[in-house]
């Protein structure tokens, strides 16, 4: 959510993502591929381009990653970054 004091981050939130953007049907197909990279420590946001623009600016989304990535920890023994 964009700052209504802060004028750039209007700005940008006007303009939108600079990087390529994902539909929510996009992000939900990827967010296991997401997920797997993030908690392997690898750099998901360039394995996934657009999924970390998607998940900040879209709340649904944001909690079934939450929800698949405590799913994927738990049921690897609660290894793997946090």
């Amino acid at each position: 959510m964009p700052d209504a004091r802060d004028p750039a981050s209007l700005v940008a939130a006007l303009l939108g993502p600079s990087e390529p953007e994902l539909t929510c049907e996009r992000c939900f197909e990827l967010l296991d591929v997401y997920v797997e990279h993030e908690l392997a420590g690898e750099d998901a946001d360039e394995r996934v381009p657009g999924m970390s623009q998607h998940l900040h600016g879209c709340p649904a989304c944001a909690e079934e990653h939450d929800s698949l990535r405590e799913l994927v920890r738990s049921s690897a023994g609660g290894h793997g970054p946090a």
